[in-house]
């Protein structure tokens, strides 16, 4: 099959050459149609996550998944050739990654493909959408809160956004002012990120927030922890150090529950996954530039060809 692989950290990603995967127990083969990029998978290029993540080489990157099932392992009882599915196919040994024509993936990183997302769209969901909905868990967001979330116009952020929305909470998002009718359409009240952020919250929000979530990292965790009413409702995606202050981190994990519940999400019309950019699965290398300049709005997807 072919995948997109290194084999060192820094190399630059390529299409190869590489043997199809074997099938566990406890896994189904995807014949993959797409896969979406994340800011995780070049940082596990560069061995930013070298601390954390078993990394084997050749890797073949990537975690999100959506495609057809082409074959079970012998315990699956969950799935069957033909199924159309998601996941976020994160494993304890990093090896066979997702963005190959071929994936094993275990049936505890999988769900049914919403039937209201397209292939590019589904496929954007299971990293992004997991992590959003799983740091609003962390936070407890309820109807009657007012929910901050930082980088609201990002892949994570702008989910984040629609889950807390359809959970009834108010929802104010930061974004360049070139995305705020963006978030608007998305139900948030935009304000500009920078200096003067608390300031403008408040403008917003007299009292402060109930929630914040921290999905970039840096001053904007510094305003969090201003604005919210108890520090414990902070949540950071970036900064494990939030727990010094009383906050909370997320690391997402993948979870079929979750991904199932936020495919429901989608095709009850409360859920939609805006996908930026399609590119093809040899121009790896390519989405990886556009992701690290990190001004994209929604996902960068890219596609099978033989799919």
């Amino acid at each position: 099959m072919k995948a997109v692989t290194i084999n060192a950290y820094g190399e630059t990603p390529r299409l190869s050459e590489r043997p199809d995967p074997k099938v566990g127990p406890d896994s189904v083969l995807v014949r993959t149609k797409a896969v979406s990029v994340n800011p995780v998978d070049w940082k596990v290029a560069d061995g930013k996550l070298d601390a954390v993540l078993n990394v084997h080489f050749p890797l073949i990157l990537g975690w999100d998944v959506a495609g057809v099932v082409e074959r079970v392992g012998p315990a699956v009882t969950e799935f069957r050739p033909g199924d159309e599915v998601i996941g976020y196919n994160r494993q304890d040994v990093a090896e066979f990654g997702s963005y190959a024509e071929l994936v094993a993936a275990p049936v505890r990183t999988l769900a049914r493909r919403p039937a209201s997302l397209s292939w590019q769209q589904a496929a954007g969901l299971p990293l992004a959408g997991l992590t959003a909905t799983q740091a609003l868990r962390a936070a407890a967001v309820s109807t009657d809160d007012t929910v901050l979330v930082n980088a609201a116009a990002g892949g994570v952020g702008s989910l984040a956004v629609q889950i807390a929305v359809a959970r009834g909470a108010r929802v104010i998002g930061t974004a360049s002012s070139r995305n705020h009718d963006y978030l608007r359409s998305l139900g948030a009240e935009p304000v500009s990120y920078g200096e003067g952020l608390v300031d403008r919250v408040r403008e917003l929000v007299p009292g402060g927030v109930d929630v914040a979530l921290d999905l970039v990292g840096g001053a904007a965790t510094a305003a969090s922890l201003e604005l919210v009413r108890y520090p414990s409702r902070v949540v950071s995606i970036i900064d494990p150090g939030i727990a010094e202050s009383g906050g909370r981190y997320v690391f997402v994990r993948p979870d079929a529950s979750d991904l199932t519940d936020l495919g429901e999400l989608a095709d009850a019309g409360k859920l939609t996954v805006n996908v930026q950019q399609v590119l093809p699965l040899e121009e790896t290398d390519q989405a990886f530039r556009m992701s690290r300049e990190g001004r994209t709005r929604g996902k960068i997807v890219l596609v099978v060809p033989s799919a």
